[in-house]
């Protein structure tokens, strides 16, 4: 496959590149800093670029058959300003299958369903600038006519590849605490093949 990864020099981006690699798949990178991609690979292509230009989206699209989106937030509006562009331009070249790694705070609620976890009693973070962005993200997505799937981990240590997490579509799994980065970046990365999970965001947790 031709895959085009944002957010390839972050901590879940990175393993998705190396895993992907692995795979023999061709993986196309969007990076403001090519230094950082340390990785020499034949199937590597890295364009320098930013994601809220309109026409670097658009210059990685092309020839692409999948699209995963592992951006931060970095405390900035990125995320939702991004993903209209990304929309657009995979729209225009007939992509249709997007997979993005959000947060578990844009989950259902299980005390109070009606209600995303992080505006709920359920939320033990003290911001939800982050929360907010992905569920700007999630609203956007949902409004599109994208194959979406929004990968949703709880606290995101880096830690060891366990390869055994529990799965919920649309609440975090019970009492799940913690999903290590090595485990998230698989997960997402498996969504490549799997339908399981088509407009629906999934939790992860052990």
């Amino acid at each position: 496959m031709n895959i085009l990864i944002l957010g390839a020099t972050g901590r879940v981006g990175s393993q998705i590149v190396t895993l992907a690699l692995q795979d023999s798949h061709h993986v196309t990178v969007l990076v403001r800093t090519p230094e950082k991609i340390q990785i020499n690979n034949e199937n590597l292509t890295i364009i320098q670029g930013n994601v809220l230009n309109k026409d670097d989206i658009v210059r990685v699209m092309y020839g692409i058959d999948v699209v995963i989106s592992a951006l931060n937030t970095d405390g900035t509006t990125t995320l939702s300003e991004s993903m209209p562009l990304i929309i657009d331009a995979m729209e225009n070249e007939g992509i249709k299958r997007i997979i993005t790694v959000a947060t578990a705070g844009i989950l259902q609620s299980r005390t109070t369903p009606n209600t995303l976890r992080y505006l709920s009693s359920e939320s033990k973070r003290k911001s939800t600038r982050a929360a907010e962005e992905h569920h700007k993200v999630y609203n956007i997505l949902k409004e599109s006519t994208l194959d979406w799937t929004i990968v949703c981990p709880t606290y995101l240590p880096d830690g060891e590849k366990i390869g055994k997490y529990r799965v919920e579509r649309n609440y975090l799994p019970e009492n799940g605490a913690e999903i290590s980065v090595p485990d998230t970046a698989e997960f997402t990365y498996n969504q490549i093949i799997s339908s399981d999970y088509i407009k629906s965001r999934v939790a992860i947790a052990y």
